[in-house]
């Protein structure tokens, strides 16, 4: 039989055939090496166009290498199956593979949750490494820096260099609190206190003016009646600045600044209580 009967007779094409069967593992193979070098090329360069190390290298290998090994198991079984004479031995493969997961998962269901969980995790990007969280621990809230990202596990260095262990299904199913932001502005609230017989316009004008004036105070967000007391009431300003530590001199430059200010233009702080103290040794408020 010449290759135009072979042609003829279907017998290159027909799984039932030797040659048929050698034609259809060569089709399988490929396309499995196929995908395999495509996944290859694709993480190589995810890799390189990381440039910041946002993503966990070894997960995304790790990852590649599971879906590569998949594809091939999937490729060996939907052969067996196209093959007649391979049928039986495809049928089984697949029962075994089925079988095979229900004990594994069963045997490793927090295993498997902690896996599930890290992919979610690497996907979803809630949060990346060098970011500062605040989560909840056995020993209460902690807060530090993932150090780490892994599969299983995220890391966090607390301020005190301890390392808090933390399984990805737990990372994933409870909240947590990013304390990691673009933006590092923060508010300084400043509040005054001042009696019933003062003005609260003028006042309210002198801290709003004293802040406008400051070099480190961006732009001043509210300054309203926050409290009553007994003995007087308080306005709390509030002011935009670049970050923590600029608030933290905003604050003591306004409170001096503010003494001043009312000495100057008569507006009065309540005083405090006056101690009395009698013959017979007793206190007194006044």
């Amino acid at each position: 039989m010449n290759i135009t009967e072979l042609f003829n007779a279907k017998i290159l094409t027909d799984p039932r055939t030797f040659f048929g069967a050698i034609l259809y593992a060569l089709v399988f193979l490929f396309f499995a090496w196929l995908f395999g070098r495509a996944s290859n090329l694709a993480v190589k360069r995810l890799l390189v166009k990381d440039k910041h190390n946002r993503i966990d290298r070894t997960a995304i290998k790790f990852l590649a290498q599971f879906a590569q090994f998949g594809v091939y198991i999937f490729a060996f079984i939907s052969y067996a199956h196209l093959i007649p004479a391979l049928r039986g031995l495809g049928t089984a493969w697949l029962a075994s593979v089925g079988v095979i997961s229900v004990i594994i998962g069963l045997a490793a269901q927090n295993t498997l949750g902690n896996l599930i969980a890290g992919i979610s995790l690497l996907i979803y990007r809630p949060f990346n490494v060098g970011d500062r969280l605040q989560v909840s621990a056995p020993t209460g809230l902690e807060t530090g820096m993932v150090e780490s990202l892994n599969l299983g596990y995220t890391l966090l260095r607390t301020d005190d260099n301890r390392h808090v262990v933390i399984p990805n299904s737990i990372m994933a199913s409870q909240t947590t609190i990013n304390l990691t932001s673009k933006d590092s502005r923060v508010i300084c609230s400043l509040p005054i206190s001042i009696n019933f017989d003062s003005d609260i316009n003028k006042t309210r004008t002198i801290l709003i003016d004293l802040a406008n004036h400051h070099p480190k105070v961006q732009n001043v967000r509210s300054c309203y009646v926050t409290q009553v007391g007994e003995s007087g009431l308080a306005l709390t300003l509030e002011v935009w600045c670049l970050d923590g530590p600029s608030a933290g001199e905003v604050k003591a430059d306004l409170l001096e600044q503010v003494i001043f200010r009312f000495a100057k233009e008569g507006v009065n702080f309540p005083l405090p209580p006056v101690l009395v103290v009698d013959k017979s040794g007793a206190h007194s408020n006044m």
